[in-house]
């Protein structure tokens, strides 16, 4: 299907469901965008198979082949990791900076090893083939969190503004951190006796800072000298574009580029231009705020109505529990090892339950399909295959069902606090 008339129809889908959920259902809107395209995408299954053979049946056929691969691999992609890291604003993190470090970063690396290691288990027991770099490239695509599904949910019911800003500032930082994890690990799984895993690495990484550092650096004077605020914003989509653009004509790595560009914008703009409640501002915040809601809205469209096309590979149930529970116990014991060294635990909370709530709070989205289907050229097509099953199973799971239970599990962790602080 033309990747145009895709991102209409699937425009109009979010549209549809979005204003639906809005008036009647009234879930969180990620939530119901993802459950509701599950369900539409059960549907059109179900016509084209009691519709075989007619004209009702082949167009019901062509309309499961939405091709989200071009919508995010050409080019939506960099949109979206710059919209989640040119809002990083370092200055507010002082507080929390090493609660905030911590679980960015040690947090993400562990949990990316232990999930490729217990999947790499698996694939023995399995007989998958899969190798540790594979299984490690694997581990890194499903570690980092999500900030759009995770700042959506996690505002609906009162959580304490120290622990919401701790669970919002990972997830925006981990994004980073999980697409340098991946070019590390990738590199490891694509290295061969021509192209030594030192190569790839100072090639896509050390390139992909280069272009996103100049290209950065070029149209900031544009947004800084220029005071028309659509100007500004066509200096941004014109950075991480461009560099984009620049680091897949050079093999170099067009997601750190955008991470890059972001973090730089940031930079700059706390630096250069300060005011930050000027008309050009919010303009330039809004625009990418909006923009990064509404690329994630087609996205969990895309990925509800391609879930039921995913479901039909061969021993994807198995192949999607495994990987579920996989990433739960590679959660849950990378929160726990960090929360070791991350100095006090926020708002009174005690060990065991900071780590069920952080566990159960790691959303994942749309960076870890993006990643996933970006291994397509690196690895043989049945490992792709379970790589991007496993990935699909997880953020499903992630966001449908424990984007639902938040708030109960929530409510249940905060009995078990006032129980524990009355037998003190």
């Amino acid at each position: 299907m033309n990747t145009f008339i895709t991102f209409v129809i699937v425009l109009a889908i979010v549209c549809v469901f979005g204003f639906f959920n809005e008036k009647f259902t009234k879930l969180n809107y990620e939530i119901s965008l993802m459950l509701f395209s599950v369900i539409a995408g059960l549907l059109i299954l179900a016509g084209t198979v009691l519709f075989t053979g007619t004209g009702v049946g082949d167009l019901l056929k062509k309309a499961q082949l939405f091709d989200i691969e071009s919508f995010l691999l050409e080019g939506g992609i960099c949109f979206m990791l710059f919209a989640g890291s040119c809002h990083m604003k370092l200055g507010d993190f002082k507080e929390q900076a090493r609660q905030v470090t911590v679980l960015s970063f040690v947090c993400t690396l562990l949990g990316a090893v232990f999930y490729g290691l217990l999947f790499y288990c698996a694939s023995l027991l399995l007989k998958l083939g899969l190798s540790i770099p594979v299984c490690l490239m694997f581990g890194s695509i499903v570690a980092p969190t999500d900030p759009i599904a995770a700042t959506s949910i996690l505002n609906k019911f009162g959580l304490p503004q120290k622990t919401s800003f701790l669970i919002q500032g990972e997830s925006l930082f981990n994004d980073g951190v999980g697409v340098a994890l991946f070019v590390c690990f990738s590199g490891m799984a694509a290295a061969d006796a021509s192209q030594g895993f030192f190569s790839v690495m100072l090639r896509e990484v050390l390139g992909a800072v280069v272009v996103g550092m100049v290209m950065t650096a070029l149209c900031f004077i544009v947004f800084r000298f220029s005071k028309n605020n659509a100007l500004a914003i066509a200096a941004a989509l014109t950075a991480v574009s461009g560099s984009y653009l620049i680091c897949e004509r050079f093999d170099f790595s067009g997601a750190i580029a955008s991470v890059v560009c972001g973090i730089m914008f940031s930079a700059l703009r706390a630096k250069f231009c300060p005011d930050d409640d000027s008309v050009k501002a919010q303009h330039f915040d809004y625009f990418w705020e909006n923009l990064d809601v509404l690329m994630n809205s087609i996205l969990y469209v895309m990925i509800g109505l391609s879930f039921v096309h995913i479901m039909q590979m061969q021993n994807v149930i198995l192949l999607s529990l495994i990987a579920i529970l996989a990433n739960f116990i590679a959660r849950s014991g990378s929160v726990a090892l960090s929360s070791l060294i991350m100095g006090k635990i926020p708002d009174g909370f005690s060990r065991l339950n900071f780590i069920k709530l952080m566990t159960w709070s790691g959303l994942r989205g749309g960076l870890s399909i993006a990643l996933a289907m970006s291994t397509q050229e690196i690895v043989p097509e049945n490992i792709y295959y379970i790589i991007l099953g496993g990935t699909y199973a997880i953020v499903f799971f992630t966001t449908a069902i424990q984007g639902l239970t938040m708030k109960p599990v929530y409510k249940r962790i905060c009995r078990s606090e006032e129980r524990r602080k009355q037998k003190v």
